[in-house]
């Protein structure tokens, strides 16, 4: 790979504005976008993960999303992989990549390498799954806090495929999954540049809660229907889904529904700010501020030279 080749990340909380300010650095440097939103990348889930729209991909190229079908198999390990393939491609031809989502274990991957986690029986991660779907969530929070004390404080709790693969490798191994992410980052041929977008609480707040709403104008209640059929796989253990699989099941009311919707992805909004303040290099913006993100990644260019 050609030296003082750069990968600008736009990172922040969902509803926070990566879609658009990514597409505007992505005219501006005039490259491509790699997503890191692990729900973008499945064709049939498109109202509830925001996906950009038809107008806004077409205003820049963009990879991994509408990628795959909720039937396939795909980790991040595979996605590290194909993401480094890819940018390798890319930087042939461009001197800037920009990166974009929430999905914080995916900009991990990309920007890090992940931890050199061992392999897990195929019985043992059936089996640990099936007591899941008798058991339900608490049943594998419990389990988890017991075996990983240390990872389950820090773990997105709401996200059972973390957890059951957490555990499987507590159970495959007899030792805590958190002793398996200590190694150093693996080294990359391209400088990271971290833009993070911040909104004040109220401002994201509003934002995540007018989003939810168009959500539902749009269609989403008749997208998670025509999914319910596949609710067991793992792309559709997802916020805006879930809640209304449960409604759905006769759980909770429509409304009831809407309203653990917002309340799940606030949550899951604060989460990832929590992770992006502990991982990595970022400099926060307001979305709003193009100009400015677009001036500090050009001086960020000028530095970070080899």
């Amino acid at each position: 790979m050609p030296e003082n080749k750069f990968l600008v990340v736009v990172g922040g909380p969902t509803a926070s504005g990566k879609t658009k300010v990514a597409i505007d650095l992505a005219r501006h440097f005039n490259t491509h976008i790699l997503s890191t939103d692990s729900r973008q990348f499945y064709r049939e889930m498109s109202i509830g993960t925001a996906k950009p729209t038809a107008e806004e991909l077409s205003r820049a190229p963009h990879h991994f999303i509408n990628s795959l079908s909720i039937h396939e198999s795909y980790d991040v390990g595979k996605y590290e992989a194909d993401a480094l393939q890819l940018l390798e491609e890319l930087f042939e031809q461009n001197e800037v990549v920009v990166v974009a989502g929430g999905s914080g274990l995916f900009i991990r991957a990309l920007t890090e390498g992940l931890d050199n986690l061992p392999r897990v029986p195929a019985s043992l991660s059936a089996r640990v799954r099936a007591d899941y779907e008798v058991h339900g969530l608490a049943w594998l929070q419990e389990q988890l806090l017991q075996a990983d004390p240390e990872y389950f404080a820090k773990v997105d709790k709401q996200n059972p495929r973390r957890l059951m693969r957490a555990l499987e490798v507590c159970l495959a191994t007899g030792r805590p999954f958190s002793d398996f992410l200590r190694q150093n980052p693996h080294p990359r041929s391209f400088r990271v540049i971290g833009v993070l977008l911040n909104w004040e609480r109220e401002q994201l707040v509003k934002r995540i809660e007018k989003r939810v709403d168009l959500m539902m104008e749009n269609g989403l209640l008749e997208e998670a229907r025509a999914l319910y059929p596949h609710r067991h796989l793992n792309a559709l253990q997802t916020v805006g889904y879930q809640e209304l699989f449960d409604h759905f099941d006769g759980k909770m009311s429509l409304e009831e529904a809407v309203a653990k919707i917002k309340t799940n992805t606030r949550r899951y909004a604060k989460r990832q700010m929590t992770w992006f303040r502990k991982y990595g290099e970022w400099k926060a913006f307001s979305p709003e501020a193009f100009d400015q993100i677009g001036d500090f990644v050009e001086q960020q260019m000028k530095q970070k030279s080899f």
